[in-house]
């Protein structure tokens, strides 16, 4: 009996991981079937939203110029933009345009949140959206544009795509890559299946009211405010819409050290936040909602390293205990590699990218090390440094 609970026990374990493999092939496939894809609404944006673009900086201020001067190229023209320039000396900074304004606070806030609201707290109209860019940005001038697009069809919660802006060393095209995979199936394919796309931490916008209601009874310190907006959002019965022309260039980590200290963080998040996952679902299945259901899923799913190194120790340990259980591991990591591949593909990744794969052990060994310092992520800035020369100029 006790034999039997061990070998129940371990195929569940084995479940419990296995499905994170398979799951991108299976919402693809569903994604194939789904005939709504094939009549995509094609609105033109109706250009009544008035936007509040926060741009958030924490000590670091080099790529603030960069940033605004692409907002400033901006096609759409009903907008103004609030930097909140958080423990920033500010001196060297001179924008000289009506849509800027400059906010300083006066005590360090080291918190995104607190950032967004000390911003919302001081508008100078009032805006009915917000857009939130981080400080090392870029964005393409038609990018309000298309966030109207979804606000026009009804959503509440939009998010934009997110572009590598540098791909200067493998470690950069390895971090874009892992976005390209996260936002094909945790953005469009997800959203296009009647679900919601993940948020991303910026290149995202929300009707203010959401905003407000979702966070502002809340104080949120360290990473992953994010996790919990878009808990907030998908509890309240809401969809997050992908918007996936509404491109913001992200500068990708390009050093070793920086990719560590950013994982530690990101890992220390998913650790914090999965459980949302199990409220999700749970919420999902009372009210019969796929939206809630489904997206409650997604939160569970680890971080790619960590799914893939459970999967290779189970796939090393049923070479003892069954073989053909290790069979069908191998066939379960070719059906990610397929998943992988396609996601790379469909999204017409740069040929640097596919050059950059050999990298991956080092990049997941990484990782790993991450993994190590996640207990003490929050310890550290919450903002990643920015080595990558900010360029308007990049995106033309």
């Amino acid at each position: 009996m006790e034999n039997r609970n061990l070998i129940l026990l371990w195929q569940l374990v084995q479940i419990s991981v296995g499905y994170n493999m398979l799951f991108p092939i299976f919402i693809y496939l569903i994604y194939l079937l789904n005939p709504k894809n094939k009549n995509k609404n094609k609105s033109n944006s109706r250009g009544n939203s008035d936007y509040a673009i926060i741009i958030t900086a924490f000590q670091q201020t080099n790529t603030l110029m960069a940033v605004v001067s692409s907002l400033l190229l901006s096609k759409y023209e009903n907008y103004l933009i609030y930097i909140v320039a958080d423990n920033c000396d500010v001196s060297k900074l001179n924008f000289n345009n009506d849509k800027v304004i400059l906010l300083r606070p006066e005590e360090t806030l080291a918190s995104n949140t607190r950032s967004h609201f000390y911003a919302i707290n001081r508008f100078k109209r009032e805006h009915n959206l917000i857009t939130i860019i981080d400080s090392d940005n870029l964005v393409e001038p038609d990018y309000l544009d298309e966030l109207n697009k979804y606000f026009d069809r009804g959503y509440s919660a939009v998010q934009g795509l997110r572009c590598a802006k540098n791909l200067d060393t493998v470690i950069a095209c390895l971090d874009a890559a892992r976005d390209i995979y996260y936002h094909f199936y945790s953005g469009k394919v997800l959203f296009e299946i009647g679900s919601s796309a993940t948020l991303d931490g910026s290149g995202m916008a929300f009707t203010k009211k959401l905003y407000q209601d979702c966070l502002e009874h809340l104080d949120i310190s360290g990473a992953g405010f994010d996790k919990i907006l878009q808990k907030e959002i998908i509890q309240r019965g809401y969809r997050i819409a992908f918007a996936e022309n509404a491109i913001v260039y992200d500068e990708k980590t390009s050093r070793s050290d920086q990719l560590v200290k950013q994982r530690a963080r990101w890992i220390n998040t998913w650790f914090r936040y999965f459980k949302y996952g199990f409220i999700i679902i749970g919420k999902g299945i009372i009210e019969l909602n796929w939206n809630q259901f489904l997206f409650g899923v997604v939160l569970l799913r680890p971080p790619l390293f960590i799914f893939l190194l459970f999967s290779l120790l189970c796939m090393g340990i049923n070479i003892f205990i069954n073989p053909f259980y290790s069979f069908v591991w191998l066939v379960g990591f070719l059906f990610f590699i397929l998943g992988f591949f396609l996601s790379l593909i469909v999204s017409k990744a740069d040929i640097r990218i596919y050059k950059s794969l050999w990298g991956i052990p080092k990049f997941m060994f990484m990782q790993v090390l991450s993994l190590l310092k996640m207990h003490t992520a929050n310890e550290t800035s919450i903002a990643t440094l920015h080595f990558h020369d900010n360029n308007i100029n990049e995106l033309k």
